[in-house]
């Protein structure tokens, strides 16, 4: 028996995910496919046990480490998510790599759960063997290079697809070389500068984006009664509000959502517009503007969202807190926007807000604990993005807490941002639009998992956001009224970049030809978010449309007369 120990441990390993195995069996079905599935299958098994026969140590130790971490990726998102862990979204994984560290922070129960299961795999492969198997002496060691390398082709020619059901250790090191390849070949052409032509002055002094983080449109009460308080369903003194109600968003991922919303990508042809095109803060330039952008998510000038430093030359003033505790960045957000409206200066500002993205234990105050019962406070008072869910396990009463909770946030980082921006600041010469990069699956429908977005096979409330115009009372841009009957609850995000050019004074001929319709129009939008929005290799794009008539809408919890009102000051 201690002959075959080291096999033993590979084959409890192998069965450990059997029911992975066997739900692609039961997919593909009797016939070919099964039979060249089942070959693959075995090729890769046969090049793991090869590769455990290796007798150099640290080579063999070498790829069991490899294999291990290849495998324990793989393993921790699909049970984090309860979805299959795609080549898109594994780019947007690999894109958000520099939030590592947070990541294990938060889901670091189930990942232990994945490292006790892949233990038998660095341990079946990475032990000393007891017996030398037949063959040539470098077998082993090409062995699991070429396996590698066989579910790389099977990849590129499948455009991706293709490893649903073998050996998941395979799986991430295969997408690395896909990855690799295209990072070799796919170069679309240099920064182009701006040439739309112009046809008026800039419509007002300062022109604002304000993108929210991980705010779902069925949350809020511009689009359902017993949504939390904004204070953008109500009127404002100086300011007029057009809610243009549920709109879809451009990915359920905030980098891909972010990007597009900077370099203004469209449905068809988002990839060679957002790399070749020129940025909203060349625009803005062009039209004699200061560029100011706002992050309250990050500190240290980190860059995210897929920004880079030659972007950053465009901006005039880079804004970050890097001394604000995370509960009270929005407010200094909404403090600083407050100064930049009263400055008298011409601008384009673009803000990230902190939002409510998890952990959403601690990103409001006790006074905002309105809807209850609540998640543990206390413990990720410094986490922006991320933190442990201690107690967390995805069941139905846990989604209820965390739904409080993220209600509580939105009270304090939605409507008391708002509160604050409406009692203090000179609106008369600004437009805001104000949106989310996405929506959330908070499991109103009792689905499994622990993840809110970025699924490869999302609900629709992932991509379901808020959008707002807010105008001073007086000033005289767009014609919002003349088409807004008609593109409530029918726009998209796509329309924001439009929006804006046209705003900066961009000819709207020329804007539409390239970037589509404006707000100020008829959207004519499909309503559909990007669910594989980094199509690579000859694959599409996959949009999901949205149905408001599937949407959820969450239970009322408290009544507005118990919600906090909040102070200006």
């Amino acid at each position: 028996m201690r002959r075959y120990f080291k096999e033993l441990l590979l084959v409890l390993y192998l069965l450990s995910h059997f029911p992975y195995y066997l739900e692609r069996i039961q997919a593909i079905g009797p016939g070919p496919a099964l039979v060249l599935y089942g070959g693959v299958f075995v090729l890769l098994v046969l090049a793991l046990l090869l590769c455990a026969s290796i007798r150099q140590g640290w080579l063999r130790w070498g790829f069991a480490l490899v294999f291990s971490a290849s495998a324990l990726f793989f393993d921790a998102y699909t049970h984090i998510t309860a979805d299959y862990l795609t080549y898109s979204a594994f780019i947007s994984m690999v894109y958000s790599g520099g939030f590592i560290g947070e990541a294990l922070a938060q889901y670091h129960s189930v990942i232990l759960q994945s490292l006790g299961r892949t233990l038998l795999l660095l341990l079946g492969l990475g032990l000393r063997p007891r017996r030398e198997l037949p063959g040539p002496a470098l077998l082993p060691l090409a062995a699991p290079l070429l396996a590698i390398a066989l579910l790389t082709t099977i990849l590129f020619v499948r455009a991706g697809e293709g490893a649903r059901g073998l050996p998941i250790m395979y799986t991430p090191l295969a997408y690395l070389n896909l990855m690799a390849y295209e990072s070799l070949n796919n170069h679309v052409g240099p920064r182009e500068p701006v040439t739309l032509s112009r046809s008026g002055p800039v419509l007002a002094r300062d022109i604002v984006l304000i993108i929210d983080e991980s705010v779902s449109g069925n949350y809020l009460d511009l689009n359902t009664a017993q949504g939390v308080r904004s204070h953008l369903n109500q009127a404002q003194p100086g300011a007029r509000i057009f809610n243009y109600g549920y709109a879809a968003s451009i990915a359920n991922c905030s980098a891909d959502t972010n990007v597009t919303l900077r370099y203004g990508g469209t449905r068809s042809d988002y990839l060679r517009i957002n790399s070749t095109l020129p940025s909203i803060w060349q625009y803005a330039k062009a039209a004699g503007l200061g560029t100011v952008y706002i992050d309250a998510q990050r500190t240290g000038g980190s860059l995210q969202n897929l920004m880079t430093q030659t972007e950053k030359r465009d901006i005039d003033q880079f804004i970050q807190f890097d001394d604000t505790p995370v509960q009270d960045r929005d407010m200094a957000a909404v403090g600083t926007l407050i100064e930049l409206l009263g400055d008298d200066k011409a601008q384009l500002i673009v803000m990230n807000k902190v939002g409510v993205h998890f952990p959403v234990h601690d990103k409001y105050p006790d006074a905002f604990m309105a809807y209850q019962p609540a998640l543990p406070r206390g413990q990720y008072a410094d986490i922006t993005d991320t933190g442990r869910r201690d107690g967390f396990s995805g069941q139905p009463q846990d989604w209820v807490l965390y739904r409080n909770s993220y209600k509580n946030s939105l009270l304090w980082n939605v409507g008391e941002f708002f509160n604050r921006l409406f009692a203090r600041a000179d609106l008369s010469q600004a437009v805001l639009i104000y949106t989310s990069d996405h929506g959330q699956d908070l499991h109103e429908r009792g689905n499994p998992g622990l993840n809110t977005h970025c699924d490869s096979d999302p609900v629709e409330e992932e991509g379901l956001v808020p959008l707002v115009v807010i105008q001073g009372e007086q000033l005289k841009t767009l014609d919002w009224d003349a088409a807004l009957a008609g593109n409530k609850d029918r726009s998209s995000h796509y329309n924001i970049f439009p929006t804006l050019l046209q705003l900066l004074g961009f000819d709207p001929a020329g804007i539409t030809a390239v970037y589509g319709r404006s707000l100020a129009v008829p959207t004519e939008d499909d309503f559909s978010f990007n669910t594989r929005f980094n199509a690579r290799l000859g694959a599409e794009p996959v949009f999901k449309r949205i149905d408001l008539g599937q949407v959820v809408t969450p239970d009322a919890g408290v009544t507005s007369e118990q919600m906090p009102v909040g102070k200006a000051d």
